[in-house]
C-alpha cells in the first residue's frame, strides 16, 4: 500500500515572538532612540499628507503610517555600508537610513539636539518628495524613486517586484568584491506574488548572497486582500520553499523586528545568505493619501480599529513607561522635538503667498526646466586615454584571420584578466564549452568562478545585473535569443534604461547585455526577433551592432569601459565568418558614434545594420548601381554618426534605410525623422525603408525568408530611388 510521508522545508522556518523580558534586555538609550525614530517617521508622514492636501506634492504620497516599527527595527542593525532598496511605499525605511547615517554615536534623544546633518537629511528627503532641486535626486525621483548611494540607499522602485532582483545584485557585488555588508530589499505582500520577487529569491539562494528579503505583509495590495489572490497567505513560505531560512515576526513590535533582523544577520554571517523576514503589520490609511481604507469599502472600520489598538508607537510608549525608563513628560518632550524638526524642514521648503496664509513653493527651489534631458547618458569621460582603432588603422599592422565567435571569446577572457570587476551571467553560460554560442569559452577556461549560471528567468537575472552594476561590478549578461529581452523588459526599460536620469545622474550603470539575434534559423516567431527597437525606446541605452570580428573586439571593449548600459546585438549569421583583426590584439576600443563607409558611391546612400550591410553590397553589385553603403554600427539616436551620414547624404541626395527585422520592430522611422530634421535641403527623393514584413518570422523556410528584408528588396529600392 502506498504511504504518505510528510515533507518539510530544509531550512529553518519559524515565528519569532518577543516579550517584556526582551524589551528589558535592550539598552534603555536604544529603546528611547527607536521610539523617537518611530515618532519622527509618523510626524514626517503626517506633514507630507498636509503638504499633499495643500497641493504642494505633485504625485502620490504612499504613507507608511502604522508600519514604523518594521522600518526602525530593521534599520537598528544596519550600518552605513549596508544597502537597502524599497518600493513605492518606502518613506519610513529611507528616512531612517538617511537620519541614522547622520546620527552621532551615543546620541541621546532626551538630551541631545539634532545635528545639522540630521536636519539636512530630513529637509533634503522632504524636498525630494516635493520634487525640488535640493532633494537627493534633484526632484526627479519624488516619493517613489529615491537614491542616496553614500548612505546606502541604492535606489527604490515604483514597480511592484522591481526592486528585489536589484538588491540581490548589490549583495552579489559585495560577495564577489569581498565587502562585509548586507543588502535588504523591502517589499509588500503584493510584490510577494510577483515573479520578479520569486526569481530574485531563487537566484539569491543559488548564489548564496548576503541579502535579506523583508516582506511587509500589511494584508492588502491597494484594495485586494491577500487571501483573494493566494491560497498560501504566509509570505515567509515563499522563502522556505526556495531553501531560504525564513522568519515571521510581529511587525508592530520594534523589539521583535530588531531581534528578527539580528538573527538574520547571524545566519548570514555564520551560514551564508540569504534570509526572508515576514513582518506582520498594517497601514492605517488607504494606498495613497490620508483617507482610511474603509472609506473605499474594501475593509471594515472594525478591522482598522483592531489594528490601531496595536499601534506600534502606543505599544512602545507603554513598554517604556512600564520599564520605568522615563516619564510621560519625557516622551511628550521627545515627540515635540521630532515634530519641531519636521516642521522646520517644511518651513525651509515653503513660503506664504503674500497677503494670505496659503503656502507655496519658492521659485528658487524648483529644478531648472532646461535641465529636463540632462543626465540620461554619461559624458563619456571614461574614455579619456582609451586606445581606439578602426578599420583604416589596420593598414601597416600585422593581422590575422579569425572567426567572429573566437574573437568574441578571446576578447571577453582578455577583458576579464584586465578587470576583476567583470562577471558573466546567463543561461548555460557555464556549460557546453562556452554556452550555446561559444562566447564564454575563454572566460570559462580562465575565470570559471566569474561565470555565473542563471536560471531561466531573464527578468530576474537582468535585474540582478543592474543592481550589481550599481555597486561596483561590470556584469556581462547573455540573452539567448532576442525575443527573450521582452521577458526582461521591466529591468531593461524601468531599470537600466531610466535609472541614471531618474535618480539625478552622477553615477554609472556599467552593464553589458549580449543579445543573440537568429531570425534566419527557423526557430519561429518567438525566437527570431531583433529587439533593437525596444532598447531605442529608452535613451539611457547605447546600442551596438557589430558586423565583423574586428568590430566585435572593439565594441565589446568599448562597452566594458562605458559607464552607460550597452546592448550588443550579435547576429548568429556572423559567428563562423572569418575577418582580419590585429594580430594578437584583443584590447583596443572602437570609437563610439562612428559609422563605417564600407563602399563609396554617388548614386544613393544605404544606411544598413547587421547582415543588411552584406546584403546591400550584393544588391549594389547585382544591380550595378553606384551606391554608397554605410554600416551604422551604433544604432541609438545618441550614437548615430551624423557627420559621416550627413557627408554621404550631401553627396548622393538619396537615402535607403536597410534593416532585416519586421517593419514594426524597425528603427528606421526614427532615423528618417533625424535625417529630415538635419539634412532636408540635401534630399532629392523620399527616404526609402527596406525592412522585413509585418509578421514575425515563421518556421517554414519559405515564410521565414519572406518575413525578412532581403537582397531583392534592397535591389528594388536602389533601382527605384535612382530611376529619376
Amino acid at each position: 500500500m502506498a504511504r504518505q510521508i510528510p515533507l518539510a522545508p530544509a531550512p529553518a522556518w519559524f515565528r519569532l515572538e518577543a516579550d517584556l523580558a526582551d524589551w528589558r534586555s535592550i539598552a534603555p538609550q536604544e529603546l528611547l532612540r527607536w521610539y523617537g525614530q518611530m515618532l519622527l517617521i509618523r510626524r514626517f508622514e503626517e506633514k507630507l499628507l498636509e503638504l499633499e492636501k495643500a497641493g504642494l506634492i505633485h504625485g502620490p504620497a504612499h504613507a507608511s503610517i502604522g508600519q514604523e516599527a518594521g522600518a526602525v527595527g530593521a534599520m537598528s542593525v544596519l550600518r552605513r555600508e549596508d544597502k537597502i532598496n524599497g518600493t513605492h511605499r518606502a518613506h519610513h525605511q529611507v528616512l531612517m537610513k538617511l537620519v541614522n547615517c547622520e546620527t552621532p554615536p551615543g546620541w541621546d534623544p532626551l538630551q541631545d539636539a539634532f545635528t545639522p546633518g540630521m536636519d539636512a537629511a530630513i529637509t533634503r528627503f522632504m524636498a525630494e518628495i516635493m520634487g525640488l532641486a535640493p532633494g537627493y535626486c534633484g526632484g526627479r525621483g519624488g516619493s517613489m524613486h529615491m537614491r542616496a548611494a553614500a548612505e546606502g540607499v541604492v535606489g527604490t522602485s515604483a514597480i511592484v517586484g522591481g526592486n528585489p532582483p536589484q538588491a540581490v545584485g548589490y549583495a552579489l557585488a559585495d560577495k564577489l568584491l569581498g565587502r562585509d555588508a548586507v543588502s535588504v530589499t523591502f517589499f509588500g505582500d503584493g510584490a510577494a506574488q510577483n515573479g520578479g520577487s520569486y526569481e530574485a529569491m531563487n537566484i539569491a539562494a543559488a548564489q548564496s548572497v548576503p541579502a535579506i528579503f523583508f516582506v511587509e505583509n500589511n494584508l492588502y495590495g491597494v484594495s485586494t486582500h491577500i487571501s483573494d489572490v493566494t491560497r498560501e497567505t504566509r509570505m515567509s513560505a515563499r522563502g522556505a520553499m526556495l531553501g531560504i531560512p525564513s522568519i515571521e515576526v510581529d511587525g508592530m513590535d520594534v523589539v521583535a523586528v530588531h531581534l528578527a533582523m539580528r538573527e538574520a544577520r547571524r545566519i548570514i554571517r555564520e551560514e551564508g545568505g540569504p534570509v526572508v523576514i515576514e513582518a506582520m503589520l498594517y497601514r492605517f490609511y488607504h494606498q495613497s493619501g490620508s483617507r482610511a481604507g474603509s472609506d473605499f469599502g474594501y475593509r471594515s472600520t472594525q478591522e482598522e480599529a483592531e489594528w490601531r489598538a496595536r499601534d506600534p508607537l502606543d505599544l512602545a510608549r507603554r513598554r517604556l513607561l512600564e520599564l520605568g525608563l522615563c516619564g510621560a513628560a519625557d516622551l511628550d518632550r521627545l515627540d515635540a522635538q521630532m515634530l519641531s524638526r519636521v516642521t522646520a524642514a517644511a518651513a525651509a521648503l515653503t513660503e506664504a503667498v503674500p497677503g494670505s496664509n496659503v503656502l507655496r513653493i519658492p521659485a528658487a527651489l524648483w529644478p531648472d526646466p532646461a535641465t529636463v534631458d540632462d543626465g540620461i547618458l554619461g559624458d563619456l569621460s571614461e574614455f579619456d586615454g582609451a586606445r581606439f582603432l578602426d578599420h583604416a588603422d589596420l593598414a601597416g599592422l600585422p593581422t590575422e584571420r579569425i572567426k567572429f565567435v573566437t574573437a568574441a571569446s578571446e576578447t571577453l577572457a582578455a577583458a576579464m584578466a584586465a578587470d576583476p570587476r567583470i562577471v558573466v551571467m546567463g543561461e548555460d553560460v557555464h556549460q557546453m564549452r562556452g554556452g550555446v554560442s561559444g562566447f564564454t569559452k575563454g572566460a570559462l577556461e580562465t575565470w570559471p568562478d566569474r561565470v555565473l549560471p542563471m536560471p531561466i528567468s531573464e527578468n530576474g537575472f537582468t535585474g540582478v545585473a543592474v543592481g550589481a552594476a550599481l555597486c561596483g561590478l561590470r556584469p556581462v549578461v547573455e540573452i539567448m535569443f532576442g525575443d527573450f529581452c521582452l521577458v526582461a523588459a521591466d529591468q531593461i526599460a524601468n531599470g537600466a534604461g531610466k535609472l541614471r536620469h531618474m535618480f539625478g545622474s552622477g553615477f554609472g550603470v556599467p552593464l553589458v547585455l549580449r543579445v543573440r539575434v537568429s531570425p534566419h534559423t527557423g526557430y519561429g516567431s518567438q525566437h527570431s526577433s531583433d529587439p533593437s527597437a525596444l532598447f531605442a525606446m529608452f535613451p539611457g541605452w547605447r546600442i551596438f551592432a557589430p558586423t565583423t570580428a574586428f568590430d566585435y573586439i572593439g565594441m565589446l571593449n568599448t562597452a566594458l569601459r562605458c559607464e552607460d548600459p550597452v546592448v550588443i546585438l550579435e547576429h548568429s549569421a556572423f559567428y563562423q565568418e572569418e575577418h582580419e583583426v590585429p594580430q594578437g590584439d584583443r584590447s583596443f576600443c572602437l570609437p563610439l558614434q562612428s559609422a563605417r563607409v564600407v563602399r563609396a558611391g554617388r548614386a544613393c546612400t544605404v544606411l544598413a545594420t547587421s547582415v543588411m550591410v552584406g546584403q546591400a553590397l550584393r544588391a549594389a553589385d547585382e544591380s550595378g548601381i553606384d551606391a554608397e553603403i554605410i554600416d551604422l554600427r551604433n544604432l541609438d539616436m545618441n550614437g548615430l554618426d551624423w557627420q559621416t551620414i550627413g557627408a554621404s547624404v550631401e553627396k548622393t541626395g538619396r537615402v535607403i534605410l536597410a534593416e532585416q527585422t519586421a517593419r514594426g520592430l524597425s528603427m528606421g522611422a526614427s532615423w528618417a525623422d533625424g535625417l529630415q530634421s538635419r539634412f532636408f535641403d540635401s534630399l532629392d527623393y523620399e527616404i526609402l525603408r527596406v525592412t522585413g514584413g509585418l509578421a514575425a518570422p515563421a518556421v517554414s523556410a519559405v515564410l521565414n525568408r519572406a518575413a525578412l528584408g532581403q537582397v531583392a528588396d534592397l535591389r528594388a529600392a536602389m533601382e527605384r530611388i535612382t530611376a529619376f
